[in-house]
C-alpha cells in the first residue's frame, strides 16, 4: 500500500477530533473523504501529511513511518494542497510553482536545469504555461487552484493529498480540477463536500462522522439512502448512471 494509517487519534483541549481512524490507499488509487462539517476530514488529512502529529497511531507513506523521516524527505514523497491559500506578495505564477522544488534543494544548492524542467512540466500538466508570467493576484479562483496543484506536482511526489480543492469554485471548474487530478499518475486522498463529485471521481469513499469512520468502500457501496440519512440528515434517492455505472444522488426537499 502507498499510504497506511493505523488507529490515528488526535484532538485538542480534551476534545477528540480524529478518533481511531485506520485506512489504506493503494498505488494509483483515489480515496475520497466525505462527512459533515466538523467530522475531522481536514485534521485527518493533516495527520496523513505530517502537518500534525497524532496522539496515538501511525502513518506510513511508501512503507516508511512518517514520524521517523524528515519533513524534507516526506515532501519528496507526498504533496499537500490546501484550500484557499492566499498571499499579499507580488509574485508570478512561475514563482509560486518554483516553491515546489524546495524539498529537492539544499540550502547552498543553486537552481538547476532539472528544477527548471520540473517547474515547466508542472505548468504544462495543469495548462498554465501561457499564464506563467502573470501576477498571482490577478488569477481567478480556478486558476489559483491549478497553480497550487502545479506547485505540488513540482515536488515530484508519488502521493497527493488535497483538502477541498473545489471549494468556492463554480461547477465547471470543480469538474475540471477533479478530472485533472484523476489524470495524474499519482495516489491521491481528497476531501470533498459534493457527494456526487466524490461518486464520480473517487475509486473508494471513506465517510467520517464525529471523527470516526462509519463506512468505507466503493461509491456504490457507501452512498446509500440510509447512510445519507444517518450521517448527513438528508432524504435522497440514489440511482445508477448508465454511462459510468456510478451512483447519482438526488435529494428530496419536501
Amino acid at each position: 500500500m502507498t499510504v497506511t494509517a493505523q488507529n490515528l487519534v488526535w484532538g485538542v483541549q480534551r476534545r477528540t477530533i480524529v478518533n481511531d481512524v485506520s485506512l489504506t490507499v493503494a498505488k494509483g488509487e483515489t480515496l475520497g473523504l466525505i462527512g459533515p462539517n466538523g467530522s475531522g476530514k481536514s485534521s485527518l488529512l493533516r495527520l496523513l501529511s505530517g502537518l500534525k502529529a497524532p496522539l496515538s497511531g501511525r502513518v506510513e507513506v511508501l512503507g516508511q513511518d512518517i514520524a521517523h523521516i524528515s519533513r524534507r524527505a516526506l515532501a519528496r514523497r507526498l504533496a499537500f494542497v490546501q484550500q484557499n491559500v492566499t498571499t499579499d506578495t507580488n509574485v508570478s505564477v512561475r514563482d509560486v510553482v518554483r516553491l515546489g522544488r524546495t524539498p529537492h534543494r539544499s540550502a547552498l544548492a543553486g537552481w538547476t536545469s532539472a528544477d527548471e524542467a520540473a517547474v515547466s512540466a508542472a505548468l504544462e500538466r495543469v495548462d498554465m504555461v501561457d499564464r506563467q508570467a502573470q501576477p498571482w493576484q490577478t488569477l481567478s479562483g480556478g486558476e489559483r487552484q491549478r497553480v497550487h496543484i502545479a506547485r505540488a506536482l513540482a515536488q515530484d511526489p508519488q502521493v497527493m493529498v488535497l483538502d477541498e480543492p473545489t471549494n468556492h469554485l463554480d461547477i465547471h471548474h470543480q469538474i475540471e480540477i477533479l478530472r485533472m487530478v484523476r489524470q495524474f499518475d499519482l495516489t491521491s486522498v481528497i476531501a470533498l463536500h459534493d457527494l456526487n463529485l466524490a461518486a464520480t471521481f473517487c475509486d473508494r469513499i471513506m465517510v467520517l462522522q464525529a471523527g470516526a469512520v462509519v463506512a468505507c468502500g466503493t461509491p456504490a457501496d457507501v452512498l446509500t439512502p440510509p447512510l445519507l440519512r444517518e450521517v448527513f440528515r438528508v432524504e435522497s434517492e440514489v440511482t445508477c448512471e448508465p454511462q459510468t455505472g456510478r451512483p447519482h444522488i438526488r435529494y428530496r426537499v419536501a
